[in-house]
């Protein structure tokens, strides 16, 4: 019999984990990762910025994508892959930062689908399934760490130069900012962390006394605080 257990720590869990999850894909999918200096569409390249004059814009670079706006009446923004296949990625930092990264979402995205069946399966191969997903959690935690740490280490590359001027190193960004993206890996790095530690808790939730007792009254829907 399926016995379908909800607790407020086993649905925060699930929804943290899914919040992780989605927060990292779209992080890595974004371009808004370095945030280049201000220019013109047909602006030219100076010590300190574009030297031409106009309607400034800030084009934006990605660890594959990037967004820039082309030299044309009207002006339009354009948006994509930079590179057509992963050799072409800016530098090998950001290859391995790459790698890296989709490896930890990879597992984020596993856990946050796993997680919602949770509620009607508590264990795997006799194994608590939220100590399972805690464990994969905390991986794919270490591996966005080792990610965003190789990050900035292809700063240095001539893809960002083109965007950041030619002060850029790595481990510093030049002319350019940080974008929403950075950050929002950053954030959810953290939150992949917190998650693999509450999955224990949300264990305990759905483990505990009161929901055996509710299990040997029968009862096959059980709703907890």
């Amino acid at each position: 019999m399926c016995h379908v257990i909800v607790t407020c720590r086993s649905m925060l869990w699930t929804l943290l984990s899914i919040v992780a999850a989605l927060g990292e894909l779209i992080a890595f999918m974004s371009t808004d990762w370095l945030v280049g200096f201000p220019r013109t569409p047909d602006a030219a390249l100076g010590p300190h910025g574009a030297t031409s004059a106009g309607e400034a814009y800030r084009p934006t670079l990605g660890i594959y994508g990037r967004c820039i706006k082309l030299p044309q009446k009207p002006p339009s923004v354009l948006c994509g892959p930079y590179a057509e296949h992963f050799g072409e990625i800016a530098s090998g930092f950001w290859q391995a930062s790459s790698i890296f990264l989709a490896s930890g979402i990879l597992l984020l995205c596993a856990v946050a689908f796993i997680s919602v069946f949770t509620m009607c399966f508590q264990s795997i191969m006799k194994k608590s399934i939220f100590n399972v997903c805690g464990l994969l959690q905390a991986i794919a935690g270490l591996f966005l760490i080792l990610g965003l740490m190789l990050y900035p280490a292809g700063w240095g590359s001539e893809k960002v130069q083109l965007y950041c001027g030619a002060d850029a190193a790595p481990y510093r960004a030049g002319l350019c900012t940080m974008g929403w993206a950075f950050y929002t890996a950053m954030g959810g790095t953290v939150l992949t962390f917190v998650c693999a530690v509450f999955s224990a808790q949300a264990e305990i939730a759905t483990s505990s006394d009161k929901v055996q007792e509710e299990i040997e009254e029968g009862k096959s829907l059980i709703c907890l605080l």
